[in-house]
This record gives C-alpha cells, structure tokens and sequence, in this order.
C-alpha cells in the first residue's frame, strides 16, 4: 500500500473512531491485569480493498498477546504481505516509480515477537523482531527462490481503551529496519542496493480486543 494511502486511511479512521472514545467511556491502562489477553490486528488490513493499487499489498495480520504487568506486554504476530517496490524508497516522487519496480513482486510470510512498555498513561513504545520467510517470484507468478528476512519495527503510539476496556486502538509511527536480507535474487537485488534498509515515520494503527 502506498504511504499517502496508509497516511490517508489512518487519519479517516482516527476521525472516526477517537469521537467514540468519549461516548463509549475512555480509560487508561491502569494498575490491573484484569483482561490481560488480547487479540487484535491493524486497520490497513482494508487496504487490501483499495481499488487500481499499483502495489496491492494482500496483507493479512493476527496478533495475540498478553499484559505481563501494568507496563509490561508481550505479543505474538503472524502476518503476510506482498510488495513490488524496495521498502526503503522514501516518500517522495521516486515512491512506486515504474523504473524503480522489481521484475516481479515478493511474497513475505512472518512471524514476530513485540515487547511493549508503558511510559506514561497510554503513552507506549514497543519492539516489534519478526523472522520473515520471502519468496520471490516473477510478474507471472512463476517462482524464482526463497530468502530470510530480519525485520525489525521500532514503534511508539498511544493505547486508548473503548466500551469498558474491552477494546482498543493504538495509533502509532514507526521506524523499520531489515539488517538482514539474505538469498536475494540479482535482478531484485540490483534494485534494492540504491535504498538504505530502513524507512522512517510509518505510520500505524493497530486494533484489538481484551479478555
């Protein structure tokens, strides 16, 4: 998914759902691990729904986790995605240029381990380290190989707690970074050599319900 289009579909959903906070009884997390399991994913799973995206992402994500202490959660996450263009293109008038695009697309499976720490009130950072397996494929579908893929997210965002504690949203912005990138195929390899292994300021908006 495009970053203006994430960027666009965070700011619509916050619109939307942060009046509902002071209608459905806003609370922050408190000194009780009552609900201490969640399971949750994040809203940029509609983009999957956006029509005529270039880069169209067939993102799917599950979170579980579990509230260790007050300020202490960790979580599990299984996700997948598809991407065309390097991840480290910046925003700007090179993001998702035709020249720029692989000859194919790769098709990231993985599984991550977040840690999640309380700063004040709902305020949070977070460190997400997920083991990817990528698989690299042509336009046609037609499979070229498999690689390893480290990626990690540095995340900070705020915890807001709707209907009783019972749900919640976590807007947040991100930095993420892959120091590690293995069994990468040479035409896609060429391509991803002129971006640096990270992108900065992603944003986030991640959903979930307690029990």
């Amino acid at each position: 998914m495009h970053f203006t289009q994430k960027l666009k579909l965070a700011l619509f959903l916050l619109a939307v759902v942060v009046p509902l906070t002071h209608l459905c009884g806003q609370t922050q997390p408190g000194d009780s691990t009552y609900r201490r399991f969640f399971v949750g994913s994040t809203f940029f799973v509609l983009g999957n729904l956006i029509p005529d995206d270039p880069n169209p992402p067939g993102f799917v994500q599950l979170n579980f986790g579990i509230r260790l202490s007050p300020r202490n959660v960790v979580s599990i996450e299984a996700k997948t995605w598809k991407y065309a263009w390097p991840l480290g293109i910046p925003f700007g008038p090179t993001f998702q240029a035709p020249d720029e695009k692989y000859p194919g697309y790769v098709r990231s499976y993985g599984i991550a381990l977040a840690y999640q720490r309380y700063l004040w009130k709902g305020a949070y950072a977070a460190l997400h380290a997920m083991n990817a397996l990528q698989r690299y494929s042509l336009d046609d579908g037609n499979k070229i190989q498999n690689g390893y893929q480290l990626f990690m997210t540095f995340r900070a965002g705020y915890h807001v707690e709707l209907f009783n504690n019972r749900f919640f949203i976590e807007p947040s912005a991100a930095v993420t970074h892959w120091p590690i990138n293995t069994r990468v195929p040479d035409s896609f390899a060429k391509l991803e050599g002129k971006w640096p292994n990270y992108f900065l300021f992603e944003p986030g908006l991640h959903f979930g319900v307690k029990f």
